[in-house]
């Protein structure tokens, strides 16, 4: 690989990155909203679905495993990003 190309691979991550930063997003508001209504609300949520604690747990399982898909696709492309400096000296 060039250090051109390196160059190129490194903005495409910086890309990702920031990409994977927002499909997270949804993750972390499942995560929040369930532990405010599992926690918090005590069966008086602001919503009706969050006094249903099937749908509560159904939060909290997809929001949990967004959540560590984009720490895991995260740290991953920092790797790749530093092995890509170090090796290319950028």
């Amino acid at each position: 690989m060039l250090k051109f190309d390196a160059e190129e691979r490194i903005k495409k991550i910086d890309r990702d990155i920031v990409l994977t930063g927002i499909i997270d997003a949804p993750g972390s508001l499942l995560v929040g909203l369930g532990l405010y209504a599992k926690f918090a609300a005590n069966g008086d949520a602001f919503h009706p679905l969050l006094n249903n604690q099937d749908v509560v747990n159904l939060m909290l399982a997809v929001g949990g495993a967004i959540l560590i898909w984009g720490g895991v696709r995260s740290v991953s492309l920092v790797l790749e990003k530093g092995r890509l400096k170090r090796d290319f000296d950028l």
